[in-house]
């Protein structure tokens, strides 16, 4: 049975931007609602560590000021704390 790694974003160009670096990673990535991404996988944990590692890439290469984060199987785009 496949599982999802969902994805969540701050804003939605985020999303969006990020929704289109993880297709062209060849991964089937989709949006949800306004501001999340499911990505279906066998094994949730192992992507959901991938998937934090393109985040990570995404972000550098855009230049935003966020950090992803894993919490409980769901990785969040957020500005940072402080």
């Amino acid at each position: 049975m496949a599982e999802n790694v969902q994805v969540e974003a701050a804003r939605i160009p985020d999303r969006d931007r990020l929704l289109q670096e993880l297709r062209d990673a060849g991964l089937d990535a989709r949006p949800v609602d306004e501001v999340s991404i499911e990505v279906p996988c066998g094994d949730a944990e192992q992507a959901a560590d991938k998937l934090l590692a393109l985040a990570e890439d995404a972000i550098m290469s855009i230049g935003a000021p966020f950090v992803p984060i894993k919490h409980e199987g769901v990785i969040y785009i957020r500005p940072p704390l402080s």
